[in-house]
């Protein structure tokens, strides 16, 4: 695979690259229409895979954060043409690595000298390259490490990379008013405590030792001494990545047995810390030769304040989501429903979420669910197309919902979708004997 001996970081030269890349996306829809003048077919399928080709050809040269929401879309297989979610789903172990030269001078500038001088052994291919930061092999007095560097640059292109995509996101989501910003600097804390390698090290020794007593759940081991702000050690942990588990023959009592443990530890870290690892995609999660899931990363940290847990939760009630009083109550108290509504806008919504909630809190109103549901992923699609098409939807203000939707709804679609990748059928209720009494 090709190496990278720089990386754009500098404002005026990653919007050119993304102006590159939207010209090329031009050149695209005007072959397409021009192909549909003269044959009188559309081929759109061929359109969606230029153009995500296209997209992710560019980001996986910027990296950082441009990469990381293209990952994070990945995950959206309801809401993303098949093409898209193929071509970004890339972005979660499989870009473009740093050369030997930068990854030395990246190494030096952050542990005072270089990799093979540090370590017994260090190998300058990188094992797993992403949207933040990359792997390498190592060695040092007999463990077997795992060094992770990130991207030169990556947290200071951040804020510039929001810059750019917000008139596009503000576009799209239909949303109005300088409130918006709530949203974005939600996004863009999150993203910048996933480039600090020091803020990871201590959430993951929290969150590793405190859900040590859940079975068939592994953690590495941490090194502060090789350990900084740009560089993160642990042991070096032997399995596949939990999209390649999934994509094996396997038995389902093996499945099921690896769903039970994902969704009992992220029920843990939800109801028991009111802290979850807010990125739940294959790229993070191993499975050993014992069928053992292993978590190695835990950049994306969302701490769950108290007034959004309740109503959150409660709103996931069947009994409140069919009480009418009680659920335009709690749509006030997560800021869906908003004093300046109209009638019109209260009705529509309250409605919406109602739709909603019957479908995505499913897993909830019984004691064991089945994740591999034909029926539920297909009412899911169902209701993502209709969403999609909703001109009356596309008019109102989208500037509504507290700004910790953001990842805690993005935590559980992921979770769902590992899930039914799984095909794993567990019990919901499991998780409750891990909470302290």
């Amino acid at each position: 695979m090709k190496t990278l001996d720089s990386i754009p970081t500098k404002k005026i030269e990653r919007a050119t690259k993304l102006v590159a890349t939207g010209a090329k996306i031009g050149g695209n829809y005007i072959r397409y229409y021009g192909e549909k003048l003269l044959t009188g077919s559309e081929n759109k399928s061929k359109l969606d895979e230029n153009n995500a080709k296209d997209i992710y050809d560019g980001l996986k040269e910027l990296k950082g954060s441009a990469l990381k929401v293209a990952q994070m879309l990945s995950m959206e297989k309801n809401l993303l043409p098949k093409a898209y979610v193929e071509q970004f789903g890339l972005a979660q172990f499989s870009v473009p690595p740093l050369s030997a030269a930068l990854v030395k001078k990246t190494i030096r500038k952050y542990l005072g000298d270089d990799p093979e001088v540090i370590f017994d052994s260090f190998s300058y291919q990188s094992e797993n390259a992403a949207s933040i930061g990359q792997v390498h092999r190592a060695e040092k007095e007999g463990k077997k490490l795992a060094v992770k560097i990130q991207y030169p640059g990556v947290s200071n292109s951040i804020t510039s990379d929001l810059a750019i995509v917000k008139p596009i996101a503000l576009r799209m989501f239909n949303l109005k008013g300088k409130d918006t910003d709530r949203y974005f600097n939600e996004v863009k804390e999150k993203l910048l405590e996933e480039t600090d390698y020091l803020q990871e090290l201590e959430h993951s020794e929290f969150i590793s030792a405190a859900a040590s007593e859940i079975p068939n759940l592994c953690f590495p081991k941490y090194y502060t001494k090789w350990t900084t702000p740009r560089t993160l050690t642990m042991d070096w942990m032997d399995g596949i990545h939990l999209s390649e588990y999934t994509a094996q023959d396997q038995s389902q009592k093996s499945r099921n047995a690896l769903g039970q443990t994902l969704w009992d530890f992220y029920m843990f870290q939800i109801h028991g810390l009111k802290k979850v690892q807010a990125d739940p995609h294959p790229g993070n999660f191993l499975v050993d030769s014992q069928d053992q899931l292993i978590a190695i990363d835990f950049g994306c940290i969302k701490t769950i304040p108290d007034e959004f847990y309740v109503p959150y939760f409660e709103l996931s009630k069947k009994d409140n989501i069919e009480n009418k009083v009680i659920f335009d109550e709690l749509l006030r108290e997560l800021e869906i429903l908003l004093p300046t509504d109209t009638q019109e806008e209260q009705f529509y919504f309250t409605a919406l979420f109602q739709k909603m909630m019957r479908l995505f809190t499913l897993p909830f109103h019984d004691k064991t669910f089945d994740f591999s549901s034909p029926q539920f992923w297909d009412a899911i699609s169902n209701l993502s197309k209709t969403f999609a098409e909703d001109d009356q939807l596309r008019q109102m203000n989208g500037n509504r919902g507290s700004k910790h939707f953001i990842y805690m709804n993005r935590t559980f679609f992921g979770l769902y979708h590992l899930l039914h990748d799984l095909q794993a059928e567990i019990n919901t209720e499991d998780f409750k004997k891990y909470l302290k009494k």
